[in-house]
């Protein structure tokens, strides 16, 4: 592990050296090279996936999990939609003058080493390390056991991608032993190579790496995302934004966990609004107003408000109003995405300003929490911290920056 940390260091000494142009060249051939071995990716991982079928992986980390042509081609359009981004090294933030004469700019810098550790989402090999590539970071990559073939099939395509452009293949490295412990020595061991930890996959993993990093760690615990119809919402709006934040793809997590509706329409608009998630095959548990309401609806309990269900699950409370939304959210929400459902502006504005969440959405599914959707080209995940990055993480968010500071021979009194 240790030679891989102190490789990635020089790589990346070199990498923040090198012109926009240089990279995206890289990127460019990056995607080319996964082109060119779809057949081999696609043969990895179906060793992958039959494997997690043995061992009963369950139906959303098989879902994670699973490539065909489609998806391994939306992996390479994705690396050239990040070559395209600007370029996130060497921006200009701020500057002023001081009244001494002294001029002051805080220009973007990358981060350095990034550690990137993920379960069964072969895609993160390639998103991770174009993001890391474009913003001059160096990533160490540890894909789970679950996708160990495919993700080193994909690993190979950027190493010759960042080889053929001349780059030190070093940048993007994979931990190649499958050991739990490489992970805890990555975390707890590593700090003299690596400058953040980004983690992507379930809670298990998110907790553990958030208990026992040594290093900053970019990420969030889990995604528990709400819906809130309020009293002015088009009805036939509020029922295709419901069932799209629901059941679009019910494993990721910006998918909508739980449904809030106002007391005061909860009786017209909530019968279409669970009809069609019925349809979809959407289990509904709700709280009694719920139950009353719609007749399959199971009784839900206290857990519910607070569960991650990554299920074809929804729990359905009704609400006096917008305070007793806000309230709820403020309860049992996970800081991730939240949605209202409104034709008035004012709601909208006192849910944007109330409610403390990474990303609000007025009159839009909750997956759209994506860096792709926000036009990142790609995100390495969804950040739900207040310190240095929150919501999708992009390129740009894998910068930090220093102060330039030019003066004429000025000398503090």
């Amino acid at each position: 592990m240790d030679p891989l940390g102190q490789a990635a260091r020089r790589a990346a000494k070199t990498l923040a050296l090198t012109s926009n142009d240089h990279r995206n060249q890289a990127l460019h051939a990056m995607a080319g090279a996964v082109r060119s071995r779809v057949d081999d990716i696609l043969a990895a991982n179906r060793m992958d996936y039959t494997d997690g079928e043995k061992h009963g992986l369950g139906a959303v980390l098989l879902d994670r999990l699973m490539l065909d042509s489609d998806r391994i081609e939306s992996m390479a359009t994705a690396i050239e939609a990040i070559a395209e981004l600007p370029d996130p090294m060497g921006r200009i933030i701020d500057e002023w003058t001081r009244p001494n004469g002294l001029t002051i700019q805080r220009v973007t810098v990358p981060l350095g080493v990034i550690g990137i550790i993920y379960e069964a989402r072969p895609n993160v090999t390639s998103d991770a390390a174009a993001l890391c590539l474009k913003s001059g970071n160096a990533a160490i990559l540890r894909g789970g056991s679950e996708c160990y073939r495919s993700s080193n099939v994909v690993h190979d395509c950027i190493r010759t991608g960042v080889s053929e452009a001349g780059i030190d293949s070093c940048a993007v490295q994979m931990v190649a032993s499958q050991d739990r412990d490489a992970v805890g020595y990555l975390l707890s061991s590593m700090n003299e190579w690596i400058d953040v930890v980004v983690p992507r996959g379930g809670k298990g993993l998110l907790k553990r790496v958030q208990e026992d990093a040594r290093v900053p760690v970019i990420g969030h615990l889990d995604g528990n995302c709400h819906v809130y119809v309020h009293e002015s919402a088009d009805s036939e709006m509020a029922r295709d934004i419901a069932l799209n934040a629901k059941m679009r793809r019910t494993g990721i997590c910006g998918a909508a966990e739980t449904l809030l509706i106002d007391r005061a329409v909860a009786e017209n608009l909530l019968p279409d609004v669970a009809r069609g998630l019925s349809m979809a095959g959407c289990e509904i548990r709700g709280d009694e107003s719920v139950v009353a309401i719609v007749s399959d609806a199971i009784p839900a309990n206290e857990s519910d408000w607070s569960t991650e269900y990554l299920d074809a699950i929804i729990s359905i409370r009704v609400v006096d109003d917008i305070d007793a939304a806000i309230a709820h959210i403020g309860q049992y929400g996970s800081g991730h995405t939240e949605s209202i459902v409104t034709e008035d502006p004012l709601a909208a504005e006192k849910f944007f300003r109330e409610v403390d969440s990474a990303i609000l959405l007025q009159n839009a599914s909750t997956q759209f929490a994506d860096g792709g959707e926000f036009g990142m080209g790609a995100e390495i995940g969804i950040a739900t911290g207040r310190v240095h990055a929150r919501g999708p993480v992009g390129a740009n968010q894998l910068t930090s920056y220093k102060y330039l500071v030019r003066g004429n021979g000025q000398v503090r009194p």
